[in-house]
């Protein structure tokens, strides 16, 4: 399959994401009744944003462009590709850099995200025999020639033992945090709600925490969250509130909540889910510099990306800041 073949099978894949075909509707049922943070909503937010902004014609042309060596043929290499399960298709980029590129993945995907990369892969296979060149599931990764591998700060140790010696792309947790000013609009505060609540806050994209002026008034952005109190319905995410509640009320921490968020005054740039933290700015804050931390994947704020687009990553968005398709380009 030349660039140009796999290019038009990407297309009308984005046309097959998009429909309500039965197969379709089946796999995402299936998905979301195998992983209870995985409802429709969020299923079908993910799906949108990798047929919006990853598998539309000109956006895949002009990102291969950049790169001459997936231009031309050269020998296929095996990427082993260990994939994260904590939000819907969170490994889709990592596969479909492996595609465009025209090398072979060697899945292990994540028992809490398996069936729609599955499903996905076996419907091109069975739009296109030749597809079966560029794919493979596999429970454990050997002899492959370079390895993708996303996972906690705690498997990224075993990842570099195993995989340090290949060339190799390993990703530890991450999180994002947002800088407010004060002055913002209840629509920004709105559109603050979805980089928080999206995915119940599980995504390295997502807010967790905030960075706000002195005397800042939470009541507006506490009103504003209000948009996504259905959550609190939610029986997993309502076990976790409840949780965090009752450790704050037993160790005597202060909170703020609107019922189904908790705001929590911590330097921490992790929280727990249903937990938001927020710290207050001084002369001692460096927020200059927060998108050069390690554990940060994207700053929110009015200088930074825009309320309520964490979650909607460009092509070209790399996960940790590693230019994946640069990394199999050169391989």
């Amino acid at each position: 399959m030349n660039l140009q073949h796999r290019i038009d099978l990407l297309i009308k894949l984005a046309e097959y994401m998009s429909s309500a075909e039965a197969d379709w509707l089946a796999a995402k049922e299936k998905a979301s009744l195998e992983n209870g943070w995985f409802i429709p909503e969020f299923i079908d937010l993910a799906i949108a944003n990798i047929t919006h902004n990853f598998l539309q014609k000109e956006q895949l042309e002009n990102w291969v462009n950049h790169y001459p060596n997936i231009l031309t043929d050269k020998d296929q290499k095996n990427i082993g590709v260990v994939m994260a399960g904590n939000i819907p298709l969170v490994g889709f980029h990592d596969w479909l850099s492996i595609f465009i590129s025209g090398h072979k993945a060697i899945i292990k995907p994540s028992s809490k995200d398996k069936e729609l990369i599955t499903h996905i892969i076996q419907k091109l296979i069975s739009w296109e025999k030749d597809a079966e060149n560029h794919f493979q599931f596999a429970e454990q990764l050997k002899g492959c020639d370079a390895y993708i591998a996303t996972g906690s700060n705690n498997s990224s140790r075993y990842f570099e033992y195993y995989f340090g010696k290949y060339p190799n792309i390993i990703r530890r947790n991450r999180t994002s945090v947002a800088i407010l000013s004060g002055d913002e609009s209840e629509t920004e505060l709105q559109n603050l709600a979805d980089d928080v609540y999206q995915y119940f806050g599980l995504g390295c994209r997502n807010v967790t925490k905030l960075y706000v002026p002195a005397g800042y008034d939470f009541v507006p952005l506490l009103e504003a969250f209000k948009k996504y109190d259905r959550l609190a319905l939610h029986h997993k995410y309502k076990n976790n509130y409840d949780y965090n509640l009752a450790l704050h009320l037993l160790n005597k921490v202060e909170y703020m909540t609107n019922g189904s968020i908790l705001l929590v005054e911590n330097e921490n740039f992790f929280s727990p889910v249903s937990q938001l933290n927020f710290e207050y700015i001084n002369e001692k804050t460096n927020t200059e510099n927060l998108a050069e931390q390690q554990d940060i994947q994207c700053v929110v704020g009015k200088n930074a990306i825009p309320f309520g687009q964490a979650q909607c990553p460009s092509i070209n968005d790399y996960a940790d800041g590693i230019d994946t398709l640069a990394f199999l380009d050169k391989l």
